[in-house]
């Protein structure tokens, strides 16, 4: 970072500025000359110019602007400033660069031009790309032919440049899209609303009409985790599209000076492919015969009998041993299709279908000058199936409204005000596979369950082995609603530019939905040496349901305004200032049903309470920001960049009320434990556990917002051939973020009272981040950005990577393993890449001479003007928890336990594996495990995209654009994460993979 910093500051070239009465002069022609050499620029928006790698020596100086007195000197001068002509020369100059009918000049007419101011126009186009342009006077030595006597002299700075190079420059600056921005690159650029480049009238009404389509034709397989053939599927993608837009006339009610509209509706219907696989019971294990299984590192398995505490004989258990209930939940296991390993043994092609339909409206109308009103509608339907592993397939609909109305007006031209109201509600309804179709539970003779029919299906169903986890979707119905009022304003005041406002949001979440009504078995091994022949034995190591209270009305309203001034100090400093002040009520039920813990000093005793104003509110939310831009020495391209801020956040409390109203005593919530003295199992596994409190969620009623300080600091500068570094360090600084622990929970056991989760707002978190970016501005065609970063960041908050809390049916590493020790839960942050580097380059052919701008015929028109992007991403792995799958004693809560570590690298793996099952070990006795949280990094990262488009002009009104998308063109495997679980026979191996290279095409008609 030193060195490149160094590079930024140490690079020579010269560099000036141009300026009047102090402020800038943007579009001078700066011209230096050295014998028969000269090199000219145009200044930009800041008065600067530059001259990248001129030689050494002492070079003449000459700045000219209309309007102004030409200024003479040498290079070193630095800064200029102009004095302006007299009122009558001003005149006499603007009567003489009056267009003329184009005459021959004189010989010595031709002699002095070089002399003469460039137009002003041309100046002008040149100023917005600071760009050098480098002019050789003709000495019969570079291929131009002399200028011959009696010629016009030329008017402009590009008097001596040669044809070929006034081609380049042309095609370079022309022939990109036919951008007019990069048209003002060249001298030959113009404005399409000018002169010879004016288009045809334009129609009052646009609109376009689009496909994107994509079939698995053209899409890569997916990849196997297993190395089985498992079949392609069939499926395909389709997108499309309508929008049309202009002003609105209704014959007989609107005729004209009426508002503008816009409509624009679109279609989807996709089905996906991806690869499911697993481990299933093989047939000798449903018949309870494990002589034949084996570990995940090839040694046999022992069962234990939980009656005796002895080896069932031969690893076989008894028939008359094996549970009806487990007999009739493996009818929904299928059988293993193919002979796998221990690890898996299962794999099918899943697809998920989507269908969706998007209306999307707006219509504005200006009142008068200083009033306008503008509306706009939006409406989304969605509707998805998804299937899992099992087949059993989940439908999901959505609806979505949103639609605004917007008032502005300008009682000045330095102030204006906006006044708006914004409606939107959003439905979901999900609808599981065995809804209102099979009572799975009850035909088992699981009890203790809801069974009603919209929850009918079976108990989700884990097993820390590797056999994979049975379960479906919970039925719900959600409807939510917000009303927002908002107010802001816009005043120029001199140098400032304020903006300042308001908002006032009311939020309606009324949910119909159960956490988990059918309840959750798990099945560790604890009972009888293997989690599967436990689950034969009908005998479940923890059990966990919450279900009532169904119907829930949930209101909330949050406060918000905002004030920030832009100064612009002067033509080098730019400073930007101002608060924010954020305040959300807790969040109410409307008719009082929430719940929490009324909790003695020590966790000693608890008692519910329920009502409302149970969490005390935190209207202490004021956040000020500030930031700035300098450029330090006027002649350099030096910028310093810099800003502060403190971010609130704001979505905290939703998550946290659902937990709170599925809570006894308006609803049956537990997590327990099987014990002797309070034996499980799959006939009655739903029952309170002497010492374990019936509620599993409990909050501090002092939780405070969490907060999140930002800073910044960058310095960016221009380098030759186009380029520009930038470096940057980034920190942030989080406070009162949210943390989990179990209260009372000890290695060799729990005292009385636990079995909740507590939350409170103690954690933080620190991250650090260096990046250094290379860019490289529109040139011949070509612009790129190369961006590399190096962050670390840590803290003792799992909790803040997504923002939530944890809800009953969760649980895992996101609470903390030891209460008393929380800071033994520091560790690198869920988001923690510590290596990161992105490239994004464009293309676009037929730019330059070089690039083919002067092809013609079938081949220009073949070639030319196709634009080529990729995104690529490489990047370290993110950091993933060792996991010892086990219920805390005295509790139902599973995987938040750690394993001990042996000391061996958990990277040095065995064949076939991708981490070290010898590096972590079963914790000691009574002991938490020293394994640290975060301490495995998960796989690299490789992400590579690309697109090939172009636009096909059809006249001046129609376009017809081409596109086609890839993503992961090279078709690189990618593994998201690996199995951290250490007693799961998948331990070391991938969890999933990044999808394989998949091919879209877009095509779209613009009028």
């Amino acid at each position: 970072m030193t060195v490149l910093l160094y590079i930024l500051l140490v690079i020579t070239e010269y560099r000036g500025q141009v300026v009047f009465n102090g402020v800038p002069v943007p579009g001078a022609t700066v011209t230096v000359t050295q014998g028969e050499k000269k090199f000219t620029a145009i200044t930009d928006s800041m008065g600067a110019y530059v001259f990248p790698d001129l030689p050494e020596g002492t070079w003449a100086i000459e700045i000219e602007m209309q309007g102004f007195v030409p200024l003479k000197g040498d290079t070193s001068t630095s800064t200029w400033e102009l004095k302006m002509l007299p009122v009558e020369e001003i005149k006499a100059e603007s009567a003489h660069n009056e267009p003329a009918a184009p005459a021959p000049a004189p010989a010595a007419a031709a002699a002095n031009t070089s002399a003469t101011r460039a137009p002003v126009g041309a100046a002008r186009r040149q100023s917005g790309f600071q760009q050098t342009e480098v002019i050789e006077s003709n000495n019969g030595n570079n291929g131009s032919p002399a200028p011959q006597p009696g010629a016009p002299g030329p008017a402009s700075a590009f008097a001596n440049v040669s044809q070929d190079e006034l081609n380049q420059r042309a095609a370079d600056g022309l022939l990109i899209n036919g951008s007019v921005n990069n048209g003002a690159a060249s001298p030959f650029g113009q404005s399409a609303g000018f002169g010879n480049n004016r288009r045809g009238v334009r129609p009052l009404y646009t609109g376009g009409i689009g496909v994107i389509v994509d079939n698995s034709a053209l899409d890569a397989r997916a990849f196997s985790l297993t190395g089985q053939d498992t079949p392609k599927p069939a499926y395909n993608r389709f997108t499309g599209s309508f929008n049309f837009g202009g002003p609105l006339k209704i014959p007989g009610l609107i005729k004209n000076n009426g508002p503008n509209f816009f409509a624009g509706y679109q279609r989807i219907q996709n089905r996906n492919a991806v690869t499911a696989t697993g481990r299933m019971p093989t047939s000798l294990e449903r018949n309870g015969d494990f002589s034949q299984s084996l570990t995940a590192l090839g040694q046999p398995v022992t069962i234990t009998d939980p009656l005796t505490g002895l080896p069932f004989n031969a690893n076989i258990i008894p028939a008359q041993r094996i549970s009806p209930q487990a007999q009739s939940l493996l009818t929904y296991f299928p059988l293993p299709n193919f002979n796998g390993n221990a690890r898996y043994n299962y794999q099918i092609p899943v697809i998920n279908a989507m269908r969706s339909d998007s209306v999307q409206t707006n219509v504005n109308k200006a009142l008068n000058q200083r009033n306008q009103l503008f509306g706009n509608f939006a409406m989304q339907s969605t509707r998805t199936g998804a299937p899992n592993i099992f087949n059993f397939l989940d439908n999901t609909r959505t609806l979505g409204i949103n639609t605004a109305v917007n008032w502005t007006t300008r009682p000045t031209q330095r102030f204006s005000a906006t006044f708006r109201y914004q409606f939107s509600r959003f439905s979901t309804r999900t609808t599981p596979f065995f809804a209102n179709r099979l009572n799975v539970s009850g035909a088992a003779g699981i009890t203790g369950n809801n069974q009603d029919a919209i929850n009918w299906g079976p108990p989700t169903l884990s097993f820390a082995g590797g056999t994979s986890a049975m379960s479906d979707a919970q039925f719900s119905f959600n409807r939510n609603q917000t009303h927002t009022v908002s107010y802001s304003s816009f005043w120029n005041h001199g140098r400032h530019n304020l903006t300042f406002g308001g908002d006032i949001r009311r939020q309606l979440f009324n949910i119909l939905s159960q956490q988990d009504p059918r309840g959750t078995f798990t099945f560790t091994g604890a009972a009888a040496g293997i989690d599967f022949a436990g689950f034969l034995l009908g005998i479940p190591d923890a059990s966990e349901i919450a279900f009532g209270n169904a119907d829930k009305y949930f209101r909330q309203t949050v406060f918000d305004s905002f004030v920030q001034d832009d100064w612009r100090v002067n033509g080098a400093l730019t400073l930007n200032g101002g608060a924010r002040w954020e305040y959300e009520t807790p969040i109410s039920e409307l008719y009082g049903r929430l719940v929490n813990l009324n909790i003695a000093p020590g966790f000693s005793a608890v008692s519910p309470v329920t009502g409302n104003n149970l969490v005390h509110p935190d209207k202490i939310g004021i956040q000020p920001r500030v930031a700035f831009a300098w450029r330090p020495i006027a002649t350099s391209s030096v910028i310093v960049r810099g800003s502060y801020g403190v971010y609130r956040n704001t979505n905290v409390y939703q998550s946290i009320a659902v937990q709170m109203a599925q809570q006894s005593p308006l609803s049956k919530s537990l997590r327990v434990q099987n014990t002797p003295a309070s034996p499980l199992t799959l006939t009655n596994g739903f029952i309170t556990a002497q010492g374990v409190t019936p509620n599993t969620f409990a909050i501090d009623p002092n939780l405070r917002v969490g907060y999140a300080q930002n800073w910044m600091l960058s310095l960016q500068r221009d380098l030759p051939a186009a380029l520009q570094m930038t470096a940057t360090y980034l920190g942030t600084k989080g406070t009162r973020l949210p943390q989990e622990f179990l209260p009372n929970t000890f290695p060799a056991g729990a005292i009385s009272p636990s079995g909740y989760i507590f939350l409170t707002s103690n954690g933080n978190s620190t991250r650090e981040a260096g990046q250094i970016q290379l860019r490289r501005r529109l040139r011949s065609g070509f612009t790129g950005t190369l961006q590399y970063t190096y962050a670390k960041a840590i803290d003792d908050a799992p909790l803040m990577g997504s923002g939530q809390v944890v809800t009953v049916t969760q649980g895992g590493a996101s609470i903390a393993q030891n209460w008393l020790d929380l800071a033994g839960e520091r560790g690198r942050s869920n988001f923690d890449q510590r290596h990161q580097m992105t490239l994004q380059a464009q293309y676009t052919s037929g730019s330059g001479v070089r690039g083919g701008a002067l092809v013609s015929g079938w081949k220009g028109a073949l070639l030319k003007e196709w634009t080529l992007t990729e995104a690529l991403t490489v990047g370290s792995g993110l950091p993933l928890t060792p996991v010892y799958f086990l219920a805390v004693p005295g509790t139902g809560v599973t995987g938040n336990l750690r394993p001990d570590a042996t000391g061996a690298s958990v990277y040095t793996a065995p064949a076939g594996l991708f981490l070290n099952p010898g590096a972590y070990r079963a914790p000691a006795y009574a002991q938490w495990g020293n394994a640290g949280r975060n301490s495995i990094t998960g796989p690299s990262q490789f992400i590579l995209n690309a697109s090939l488009g172009r636009t096909f002009p059809r006249g001046d009104r129609f376009n017809i654009d081409l596109k086609v998308d890839a993503t992961n063109i090279l078709n690189h495997v990618t593994f998201s994460s690996w199995n951290t679980i250490v007693n799961n026979a998948q331990f070391g191996l991938p969890n999933n993979v990044n999808a394989m290279r998949s091919i879209q095409t877009t095509l779209r008609v613009r009028f």
